[in-house]
Formats: structure tokens, C-alpha cells, sequence
């Protein structure tokens, strides 16, 4: 299996399988004398971390990472980071019954085509349980984003939208975010998105999730022209976790629908010689390079096709049959991808500004 490094400068390599002993990954570029603790990287994966509400998989990981290399006394070394995650809540029976079955909706049918065998427990390497590596290198990534721009630079991420349901992103409150089941950010909403995915639940379920991501502090002139867009490489992160089918950049598909002079984010120079923007429907990203403005991505997460409802398939053998998937599994997989979703835009601008600084300053 090809393809399982993600990065150019500062990049991750990850490793393991769902109900596999463990998973991990390899960080490699990562520069030297970063001060990183266990607990930076820790409280970055116990956002992610399942089995935490009854609105998610009731799986219990603590997701207790280990690192084995590249730290020493309490600073990176500038080698190769290498971090372990033990796997301790598999349950491998749930997915005998449907061991020869490809799950409607999921990656089954075409992992098994393209190499012949597939891990059916929980999908295996294709099973999200992957994202915690990533979640992993990705606040390593943080660290060293807040040691080199400083206070200023946050990534922060909520679900905009759950199902049919949205929210008044004009609320945005930082502080509540992770302090209800949703990663919500406008409190005013929450008993009503509670209703609905209870209601979602117990009729055998799922439903899909918009997520939004925004980054301050990032400096302007991160990103290229042509061949490595900041926006494409942010897309292609985003793309590339689990059930993810859309990328928007600041006002994305939705810019279709405006006028040249209300897309344009007119420019203005204030009393103090700063350069601002009068609006920021470009999300950040100016032909591909950074402005300086906040960075805005949303992305959509379809609902997860391991619901009780019985839907028609086949088998491996090529005969019509019906699915009931059972076990212990999201109704909203996009509720824990804000974690994710935090971690890869976090890696890539950690690699653009590490090649910004070998080519321009």
C-alpha cells in the first residue's frame, strides 16, 4: 500500500489498522528546539478521543500516546518524531457476520478491488480510527506554528451545521466549543441539534456534519502561485480524511452566486500604514498565497453508512444480499472531525511557511 505520507517540508508518515495492536505515526521535518511535552500532543487527541457523549461511538480508547523518538530534554531534535497510540477497545465479532458483505456507502467495495483483500474489522487501514495519528502530528505541528508566529496564531474549528440543522456562526464563541458533545459554537442551538440527533439515532441512523475551520496569525505570502496553492494543499489535506466529500475556501461555491464587486475584498490602508481587507470571501488566500487575513475552510462530512437500517449489497462471492450493520458506531461522524479537520490544516501551514522560509526568507 502506497500513498500513507502526507507533506513536503514537514511530513507525516502514519501507520496501523482499526482493531490492529496499535497505530502511529513517523513526523519528519520537524525543526529542532521546539519545546513539546506528551501533554501537548495528549490534550490535542482527548478532543478527538471517542466513547466521550452518547451522540458518538460508545468505543473506549484513551488514545494514550507514547513518544519513542525524537525529543530529548523536553525540545525536538530536529530527527525523525516517532509517537504510538495503543489500540484497547476492539470488538472484531461485531464485523464476522458481515465479513464477505461490502458496506453500501464505505470504501469495502473498492478497497477489496483494487488489492484483493480488505481487513474487514472495523475497515481496517481505511477506518478513521487513522485519524488519531494524524491528530497527533498535527499538534506537533501547532506547537511549533505558536512557537515561531507567536500568541497571534490559532487554528480553531466547530460544526457549523448538523444534518438539516445549522447554526448562527455569528455566535461563535472559541470558549464553548468544546465544551458541549457538538463542537458547537452558538450555545443558543444546542438542545435543538440534541433532539434532533437523538431522534436520528434511534430510528437506526446517521447524518452528515459541516465543519468550519479558522485560522489567525498566519503571516502573508505563505502558499505559490501555481503547482502548491496554499488552498489546494489545505483542500487536499481536508479531502483526504475520512467521509469527507466537499472543500470550501472562504465563500467557495457560494462566490458563484455573487457579483464581481461584492466578491472583491476591496483594500484599504488605515492611519497606521496597516493594509486591511473590507471583507474576506477569498477565506485568506489570494491566488494561492496567503494574505494575512484569517484563513476560513469549511468542509462537509457525509453521513457514516453504518446505520441499522438494512440496505441492499453483495457480497465478495458477487450475489445480491442485505446489510444491518450493528456495533458501536457514530450517528454523526463529522461531530469528531473538528479535531481532524484542526490537525491537517495545521500540518500544511506548517509546511508552507517552512518553505516559504527556505525559499524567501
Amino acid at each position: 500500500m502506497s500513498f500513507n505520507t502526507f507533506g513536503k517540508f514537514f511530513r507525516f508518515t502514519t501507520w496501523g489498522e482499526s482493531h490492529g495492536p496499535a497505530i502511529g505515526c513517523i513526523i519528519d521535518g520537524c525543526p529542532p528546539l521546539i519545546q513539546l511535552k506528551v501533554q501537548d500532543i495528549q490534550k490535542e487527541l482527548d478532543k478527538r478521543r471517542p466513547g466521550q457523549s452518547k451522540f458518538t461511538t460508545q468505543r473506549k480508547e484513551s488514545d494514550k500516546v507514547q513518544i519513542l523518538s525524537g525529543i530529548f530534554e523536553g525540545k525536538t531534535t530536529g530527527t525523525p518524531i516517532s509517537l504510538i497510540i495503543y489500540n484497547e477497545d476492539m470488538r472484531s465479532k461485531d464485523y464476522k457476520e458481515i465479513k464477505d458483505k461490502f458496506r453500501p456507502g464505505h470504501a469495502d467495495f473498492t478497497y477489496f478491488k483494487k488489492y484483493g483483500i480488505r481487513d474487514y474489522r472495523g475497515g481496517g487501514r481505511s477506518s478513521a480510527r487513522e485519524t488519531a495519528a494524524r491528530v497527533a502530528a498535527g499538534a506537533v505541528a501547532k506547537k511549533v506554528l505558536e512557537t515561531k508566529l507567536g500568541k497571534k496564531f490559532k487554528v480553531s474549528g466547530a460544526v457549523t451545521q448538523l444534518g438539516i440543522l445549522g447554526c448562527d456562526t455569528s455566535k461563535w464563541d472559541d470558549k464553548i466549543i468544546y465544551k458541549n458533545p457538538f463542537f458547537c459554537p452558538d450555545k443558543t442551538i444546542l438542545k435543538v441539534w440534541e433532539k434532533y440527533l437523538l431522534s436520528v439515532r434511534k430510528a437506526g441512523s446517521s447524518c452528515g456534519a459541516i465543519i468550519e475551520i479558522r485560522a489567525n496569525g498566519v503571516p502573508a505570502g505563505l502558499g505559490a502561485p501555481i503547482y502548491s496553492k496554499l488552498d489546494a494543499d489545505i483542500s487536499s489535506g481536508i479531502m483526504s480524511i475520512n467521509a469527507v466529500k466537499g472543500v470550501n475556501i472562504g465563500s467557495g461555491m457560494n462566490s458563484a452566486k455573487l457579483s464581481g464587486e461584492d466578491n472583491s475584498d476591496e483594500i484599504y490602508q488605515n492611519k497606521k500604514d496597516k493594509v486591511n481587507f473590507k471583507s474576506n470571501n477569498s477565506g485568506g488566500i489570494l491566488g494561492g498565497i496567503s494574505s494575512g487575513q484569517e484563513i476560513i475552510v469549511s468542509f462537509a462530512v457525509k453521513p457514516t453508512s453504518s446505520i441499522l437500517k438494512k440496505r441492499k449489497t453483495i457480497n465478495k462471492f458477487g450475489k445480491n444480499t442485505s446489510i444491518s450493520v450493528k456495533g458501536r458506531h457514530d450517528p454523526c461522524v463529522g461531530i469528531r472531525a473538528v479535531p481532524i479537520g484542526e490537525a491537517m490544516i495545521s500540518c500544511v501551514l506548517l509546511d508552507h511557511y517552512l518553505m516559504n522560509k527556505a525559499q524567501c526568507k
